[in-house]
């Protein structure tokens, strides 16, 4: 076929016959889908437009006049912050009521059951019920206060947001509660928030709660209210030590009969406080107003302004902890339009059914999640000619991002990517990624293949949720987007880092509405978070890109999070391990792109050969470093030590290397009093980190 001819055939409206003369084309080869790929990106491109961006891509963020070097958002006309996007939306009992008017009474809150559809309640009997509960709660003894703490102990679920919302309806403060903080962080939380009635999903959550009781550890618990059915053990139980178990619809019927008048909470008033898992020490909690939280939500809303447009026909599928604040703040903006939330089974290993059965178009994802996807995707194209066909499609769809046009109705979405978004649900229109950081190779792979506004977020409790988010159009990774509007964002020199605010890098700090108002009963804490003029400092380093975006480059202090969110204190680790008799020094190392920790350790000189004959394996020291049967045999010890020292199981390391020689301060490793120089230590062993990492199947 000529040039012209093929042309000619390309000028088709409806790309699924040129789908079909691809399939009759008599060689099906790289080359030929190369050429007609050209031609037809270049017909596609000749007719699609970009959206405007909302501002100068080239500059997107504006120093504001305070004399600090402050950046705020360009999407702003002056420097006065964001705190309300709806004026009907100033705190989180009025998003619900928002949703409900908007919505006409649709569909709120859904859940299913194995190989079963979503059932849904609508954002009528949402309300009721969140009434019905919160009038409950009062004739169980709370009240309708803003210093009447509520706990909920629970998976996502219906029930979780409806309690919550029964707390906004009332004036009340909910403090979430979660598996990974451990026993005793949950007993510290109890006691440090004073807390008397706990909402659970289970049995087996309730009974851990009386253990805290029955230790003498969590004194002022009074009510357990299960969302589960409940059996006369834990009943029994409960009475034993003086805990009263009530069943959550008999809360919610008791509120049913006696319904009590709302008492709406100011902007001002505290809406959660969200303990933070921390590194050392007890967790810490965060408080959080109303007005902190709208103004995050209105932000969100302003960045993606005129490019996502909520509609009420809209789902979200609930899955990211609600514990956390990225979750919930998700969850707010999908409310206060009226739009549907999903929740997941509460099994993980079942959430690839959930998206299909659900079909959502907006999915908030994490780095780990990002991971396995490009993961799969990759190993799936186990040939050359699928590797190649992957390639160059990704390649011409990522050409496209770069001209800031988001699609996925291309020749290579119906041929290469229609599986990757078949995963999803084959409807998303809007994924935000947060929590960690992201790999640049795999967002803007990700990005292609799904071809949806993929936004990145970044930002921790203290800020609410997010400080910085990427504005539509700028589609390039490697940076966390521009300040968001409802703040403003400076470095402050670190210089013992050698990272000064005059060079555009430092210390990344936060002010306005959306920075919380400290931490509960912890003037301390908070005095080292927040500064005199109400800066939140992070403690991460960051560094501003030419186009007014933000990168963060390196961590104050030597804590870091692994890809899951899951903060890492390293020299807490070390400590434990350098007690396993086998170890004379360890250099625990992770990063924000990882999962788990790999570890350097160098064995005993004077001890090890003695040690290593226990395992059945002799030889000199510097054999015995290279024996794998040795290496596992430490590993094996160290992972013992730790778990035996109460180290999380994302706090211990998955692989090591056994390092025959001693780090030393002459090597340049050690510091004068003898401590780690992690960022020498990085370097000096990249080859072999990378190395454990690449050996290790998670």
């Amino acid at each position: 076929m000529e040039t012209h001819e093929l042309i000619n055939h390309l000028r088709v409206p409806e790309l699924w016959e040129l789908r079909q003369y691809i399939r009759s084309l008599p060689t099906y080869t790289l080359m030929g889908i190369g050429a007609i790929a050209a031609l037809v990106t270049y017909w596609y491109a000749t007719r699609t437009k970009p959206p405007k961006p909302a501002c100068d891509l080239s500059m997107q963020s504006i120093e504001v006049a305070s004399g600090e070097r402050a950046r705020r958002s360009a999407l702003l006309n002056s420097d006065d912050l964001l705190t309300r996007y709806y004026e009907d939306i100033t705190t989180l009992y009025e998003v619900l009521k928002r949703g409900l008017r908007v919505s006409r009474n649709g569909p709120c809150l859904g859940s299913r059951k194995p190989n079963q559809p979503y059932e849904w309640m609508s954002y009528t009997e949402v309300s009721d019920k969140a009434e019905f509960l919160g009038s409950g709660l009062i004739n169980q003894g709370c009240k309708a206060t803003n210093d009447q703490f509520i706990g909920i102990f629970a998976q996502n679920r219906p029930e979780w947001v409806i309690v919550e919302q029964a707390c906004y309806a009332y004036s009340m403060v909910v403090v979430p509660l979660y598996d990974t903080l451990g026993s005793e962080a949950i007993s510290f939380i109890l006691k440090q928030a004073e807390i008397a009635f706990v909402f659970c999903d289970t049995s087996i959550k309730a009974h851990s709660l009386l253990a805290g009781v029955e230790r003498g550890q969590t004194p002022l618990l009074k009510v357990i209210i299960v969302m589960d059915p409940i059996g006369n053990d834990l009943q029994e139980r409960g009475r034993n030590c003086g805990v009263k178990i009530v069943h959550f619809k008999e809360v919610e019927d008791e509120g049913r009969e006696q319904r009590r008048p709302v008492v709406p909470p100011k902007p001002s008033d505290l809406a959660v406080v969200c303990f933070t898992s921390g590194t050392t020490g007890n967790p810490k909690g965060a408080m959080l107003t109303h007005g902190n939280i709208v103004s995050n939500l209105s932000a969100f809303l302003k960045v993606t302004e005129g490019h996502w447009v909520p509609l009420s026909t809209d789902i979200h599928l609930s899955f990211l902890p609600l514990a956390h604040m990225f979750e919930r703040l998700v969850e707010a903006v999908v409310l206060c339009h009226g739009a549907r939330i999903g929740f997941f089974q509460g099994d993980i290993r079942l959430l690839m059914d959930d998206l299909k059965a659900l079909k959502p178009t907006v999915l908030p994802v994490v780095p780990r999640l990002l991971n396995r996807m490009f993961d799969k995707v990759h190993n799936q194209a186990n040939g050359l000619i699928k590797r190649q066909v992957l390639e160059f499609a990704a390649w011409r769809k990522e050409a496209q991002l770069q001209n800031g046009i988001v699609c996925r109705d291309t020749i290579w979405d119906k041929l290469v990517f229609h599986k990757v978004q078949d995963n999803l649900g084959g409807r998303v229109k809007l994924m935000v990624t947060g929590a960690a950081p992201v790999s640049e190779t795999v967002l803007t792979f990700l990005r292609a293949a799904i071809g949806c506004q993929f936004y990145e977020g970044y930002g921790q409790t203290e800020c609410t949720a997010g400080c910085t988010m990427s504005i539509p159009g700028d589609w390039t990774a490697g940076h966390v987007g521009a300040p968001m509007p409802c703040n403003i964002i400076k470095l402050i020199d670190v210089e013992d880092m050698d990272y000064f605010a005059v060079k555009g890098e430092g210390e990344v700090c936060v002010k306005g509405p959306n920075v919380f108002k400290g931490y509960l009963k912890d003037p301390e804490k908070t005095a080292e978070a927040l500064d005199a003029d109400g800066w939140l400092r992070t403690g991460d380093i960051g560094k501003w890109l030419p186009n007014g975006t933000l990168k963060i480059i390196d961590r104050k202090k030597h804590i870091f999070k692994l890809a899951q969110g899951e903060y890492i204190a390293p020299e807490k680790i070390e400590n434990v391990y350098v007690r396993s008799t086998p170890v004379a020094q360890v250099y625990v190392y992770g990063e924000s792109l990882q999962a788990c920790l790999v570890g350097i350790v160098v064995p005993d000189p004077e001890t090890f050969s003695e040690w290593a004959q226990k395992t059945g394996v002799r030889g000199a020291y510097e054999e015995l470093c290279k024996n794998q049967k040795v290496k596992q045999a430490v590993l094996e010890d160290m992972v013992a030590l730790g778990k035996e020292s109460g180290l999380k199981s994302f706090e211990q390391v998955k692989d090591i290397v056994l390092h025959p020689e001693m780090l030393t301060v002459q090597s340049g490793l050690l510091t004068p009093t003898f401590k780690a120089k992690r960022a020498e230590l990085r370097k000096y062993f990249r080859s072999q980190l990378d190395e454990l990492y690449a050996n290790i199947k998670m």
